[in-house]
């Protein structure tokens, strides 16, 4: 298959600076068992990850490419290095990281973050993580926020990793699960024991440097009862002409009485196919809220999954999609109800410009056993001019009658009337539709970290800029 990818014309300094590698590193593109007994090797796998990934490798060769969503044609995964070597071993001391990689981070604001609001920070370069820290007064309350390789090799954790690794997204799910299963690398484990409330932040922010490669990071976040935790993603990639992937995994344990946040800002480059896979299980009592952000990539499929397994379990998602030109994002969230006074709220923003699509889809199954269920969706889609598209998919499977579910979908186009309206008070037409567009996602970006949601309005004003005419 040809490399169909495209890259949006619009100033995204911020992100695209690059460092050039050493391709000695790489290993070589493609999906063989040679390749995933190398990534073995080079993580020193214990004896039952080297089987799973052998297992996952099987799993993908036989499971279809997906086609029901938006095209990936322009993805040739045999050309795609799954994995690169590190130019260091993993360090807690910011002074270690090598300086290239350092600068990255620095320009991205990671550091300056670390020291002002967060908890806890892991930077993940390409393959692996470079850098893991926690504060001092989150690890002596018992917080573990670590490396997931470094987990899987100490003893208090490795039968903890080894019983909940994929198994709320087993290879089995779809094809890029499979693949995530075989080639992952990276990632992040956090387990907060029994009654901690953590008040600030743990951060992993994500960056892939390598041209023609994936990222494929895993993240598995244990809350025990009664514990909460507010966990901010970040990602980003500098831009180029071949096609780039990412297809990380989220999987997500919320006890008893818990309560987790999952906060994400995607802002990945024009050239990169985003088919991630999230998903939360939720038990008695519990809370999972998503806050989601979708700025980048060529192609995106996201669906974070909530499972409420639990007597009076809930989930929120709170989303906004920006498609601009080039950009085909299918997004969405999925929630199951699987017990009684089980309930569920999606509000979600799109936003489609210069030939962009945007595709909301939902997903709500209230199943038989969940009496007195409660789930509403609503989503508001904003087109900004007549070349772009927006389409919703709302799917909801009922399976008892004693539920309320609603559904509300809105549709529509900037007016000439508020464009003129905005104009006669002295606004130029470019920053009267930009102040439409801020307005209409400020719902969202409330509810994001202070520092995404300034980094969402610039994304909108930097989208916005030269759109007019």
């Amino acid at each position: 298959m040809s490399n169909k990818t495209q890259v949006g014309d619009i100033d995204r300094s911020l992100y695209d600076f690059r460092y050039d590698e050493d391709e000695s590193d790489f290993l070589d593109s493609g999906i063989t068992p040679e390749i995933i007994a190398e990534i073995s090797k080079e993580k020193n796998d214990p004896d039952w990850m080297r089987e799973f990934r052998l297992k996952s490798l099987g799993i993908y060769n036989r499971t279809p490419m997906v086609e029901w969503g938006a095209s990936i044609e322009g993805l040739d995964i045999d050309n795609i290095v799954t994995y690169i070597r590190p130019k260091s071993r993993m360090n807690t001391d910011w002074d270690s990281v090598p300086e290239d990689i350092k600068n990255t981070f620095e320009k991205l604001g990671i550091p300056q973050a670390e020291r002002e609001s967060l908890a806890g920070v892991g930077a993940q370069y390409d393959s692996e993580l470079v850098y893991h820290n926690v504060r001092e007064e989150a690890a002596q309350s018992g917080v573990v926020y670590t490396d997931l390789e470094s987990a899987m090799h100490d003893p208090k954790y490795a039968d903890i990793i080894k019983s909940h690794f994929m198994k709320l997204v087993p290879p089995t799910d779809h094809k890029f699960a499979a693949l995530h299963g075989a080639v992952w690398s990276g990632g992040s484990f956090v387990y907060v024991p029994k009654g901690v409330k953590l008040d600030i932040p743990l951060q992993s922010y994500f960056r892939l440097n390598a041209k023609g490669a994936g990222q494929f990071e895993h993240t598995l976040i244990i809350l025990e009862e009664n514990s909460s935790l507010h966990f901010i993603e970040g990602c980003s990639a500098p831009k180029y002409y071949e096609a780039g992937l990412h297809a990380g995994c989220v999987e997500l344990y919320v006890g008893k009485g818990a309560s987790l946040r999952y906060s994400t800002i995607e802002n990945w480059s024009k050239n990169m196919y985003n088919l991630n896979t999230k998903r939360a299980l939720v038990e008695e009592g519990g809370k999972i809220e998503w806050v989601s952000g979708s700025f980048g990539s060529h192609v995106s499929y996201l669906y974070p999954m909530s499972i409420l397994n639990g007597r009076g379990a809930s989930a929120e998602f709170t989303g906004i999609t920006f498609a601009g030109e080039g950009q085909d994002l299918d997004t969405g969230a999925k929630i199951v109800h699987n017990a009684p006074e089980t309930s569920s709220y999606m509000n979600t923003k799109s936003i489609s410009k210069s030939g962009g699509k945007s595709t909301f889809r939902s997903l709500v199954v209230i199943g038989e056993n969940a009496v007195g269920a409660k789930s509403s969706v609503n989503c508001e889609s904003l087109m900004l001019d007549r070349q772009s598209r927006s389409d919703t998919i709302p799917v909801i499977d009922v399976r008892t009658d004693k539920c309320d579910v609603g559904h509300e979908a809105k549709i529509g186009r900037i007016s000439d009337a508020s464009i003129f309206y905005l104009m006669s008070r002295g606004l130029s037409e470019e920053d009267a539709r930009a102040m439409i567009v801020r307005g209409f996602a400020d719902n969202v970006s409330k509810e994001l970290p202070l520092e995404y949601a300034v980094e969402m309005n610039n994304l909108i004003k930097l989208e916005m800029h030269g759109s007019v005419g």
